[in-house]
């Protein structure tokens, strides 16, 4: 048995599986995130440790069998959080979570030297750990006087179950210290942001053991010799949930945010397009997405303002996909990452007449978040990633109008997977396998059954691609808006 761990924003998933990585059971814990200031996230690492030995405990007592025969185990994580220890292990605060923007000033001066972009491919994002710990270091001296070791959040746990301060390349691309091309530390992108070598982790593969369970976590009942691997980013190690590890294969995530990715078998930044370059969770692979962030959060949003559920107003458009309309959204709700790294750009909709209705306005959310998919589709393919096809996850892809909307714009098959384990947790429990019994992951890592395959419809893919233009040509009037 292997056994995936996902630990997200607001709470764990576990999931086991046998050798052929079918799901045996799974379980879940919450915690909460705290907000202290205006663009603050912060979270307790120990509200992990409970979560995850609630999640354990559920799966132990109801699969005893199997939870005693777990050979290896390996996590999915949030990505760019900053967990602080000092050099007895004891954290010196809550951890910096990757939602939070209190860092934005750093992260601007460091983007602003020319070797961040060039070592990291990426842009120096608020969100990212590097300049967390800069304003630490400005706002919190004392604090930053103690740091012996930093870790992300899942290496936190990595080190809670095996003793071991590691990290593996897929994470470690999320800080702003990782040479992200030869995966490895940059000693320039540690001097930048003020940092020592000293304080990075270890830093492995995400399929190398970590070590086994110590003995000091008995109390997990996780049999004698469990294998730790290392795992993974939460998108790298969905990816591996989903198969797609390389060149042609990616997924369109429509959920709370929205995620093109796109497998990558080399290396090939455009930092200047916000497109995320990162290291795979499996050796010799990079991947690379688009960022939008309020996708079906967009709908969510429509949905409290007119009192219908998101159901409610999805189910109103009927079943038969309708050209674009005259309402026009723009769903920069919480402002942009990909193409435009905009946190302060605002949304809205134009076109508004008297006329206009539920159905109107649902139209126009569920058409600006296709355009702004379709933003990072088109910056991703400015790098040469080619995707002729891709999985179509996430809640929003449930809405078969809204699945058909989004494959017209983007103009190409999106496949939907059958219903059952995939993602991060199962992507976990892949890797976790990988890590115990050196399988090559390309053997593992397959794509889901498909469920159905939704085409772009002929006769209006000319219409959405017009009103992409449009789309894409309105941010700087929307930019220029007081």
């Amino acid at each position: 048995m292997y056994l995936g761990l996902d630990l997200g924003t607001s709470g764990v998933k576990a999931l086991l599986v046998d050798e052929d990585g079918h799901a045996v059971g799974s379980a879940d814990a919450t915690y909460d995130v705290s907000n202290p200031a205006a663009g603050w996230s912060e979270q307790d690492p120990a509200d992990w440790v409970v979560g995850v030995t609630a999640a354990l405990a559920a799966l132990r007592d109801a699969h005893a069998q199997a939870y005693g025969a777990i050979r290896a185990l390996s996590f999915s994580g949030h990505m760019h959080g900053a967990v602080m220890v000092d050099a007895a292990g004891v954290v010196l605060r809550p951890c910096i979570l990757w939602n939070d923007t209190r860092s934005h000033a750093e992260a601007a001066a460091m983007d602003a030297d020319p070797v961040a972009r060039a070592v990291s491919g990426n842009i120096v994002f608020p969100g990212f750990t590097a300049p967390k710990l800069a304003w630490v270091a400005r706002n919190e001296p004392d604090v930053f006087a103690r740091v012996a070791r930093v870790m992300l959040p899942k290496d936190y746990l990595l080190w809670w179950l095996t003793g071991r301060y590691a990290t593996e390349m897929s994470d470690a691309a999320g800080t702003s210290w990782l040479d992200v091309g030869a995966r490895g530390w940059s000693d320039d992108l540690l001097a930048l942001g003020g940092m020592r070598r000293d304080q990075m982790p270890d830093l492995l593969e995400g399929t190398d053991v970590v070590g086994e369970v110590q003995a000091a976590r008995s109390d997990l009942g996780l049999p004698a010799g469990c294998k730790v691997v290392a795992g993974g980013a939460d998108n790298a190690v969905a990816a591996c949930g989903v198969g797609a590890l390389g060149e042609g294969d990616g997924f369109v995530s429509l959920g709370t945010s929205g995620v093109v990715l796109a497998g990558r078998g080399s290396y090939a930044p455009d930092a200047g397009r916000a497109v995320h370059t990162f290291c795979h969770a499996v050796p010799g692979r990079w991947y690379q997405m688009g960022v939008v962030l309020a996708a079906t959060d967009s709908l969510n949003w429509l949905s409290r303002i007119t009192g219908h559920s998101a159901g409610a107003l999805s189910g109103a458009l009927g079943d038969v996909l309708a050209a674009p309309g005259e309402v026009k959204f723009y769903p920069y709700l919480s402002g942009e990452r990909t193409p435009h790294n905009d946190a302060q750009v605002r949304g809205g909709f134009t076109g508004l007449g008297i006329a206009s209705g539920p159905t109107d306005l649902t139209h126009a959310v569920m058409a600006g978040v296709s355009f702004a998919l379709r933003d990072s589709f088109e910056a991703l393919k400015a790098t040469g990633a080619h995707l002729p096809s891709a999985l179509a996850i996430g809640g929003g892809s449930q809405s078969d109008y809204w699945t058909r909307m989004l494959a017209t714009t983007l103009n190409i098959p999106l496949e939907r997977p059958d219903e059952g384990a995939f993602g991060a947790a199962l992507g976990a429990a892949r890797i976790a396998m990988c890590g115990d019994t050196g399988a090559d992951p390309k053997d593992v890592m397959t794509k889901p059954p498909i469920a159905d395959v939704i085409d772009p419809q002929a006769d209006l893919i000319a219409a959405y691609d017009d009103a992409y233009s449009a789309f894409a040509g309105a941010y700087p009037k929307l930019k220029a808006m007081p």
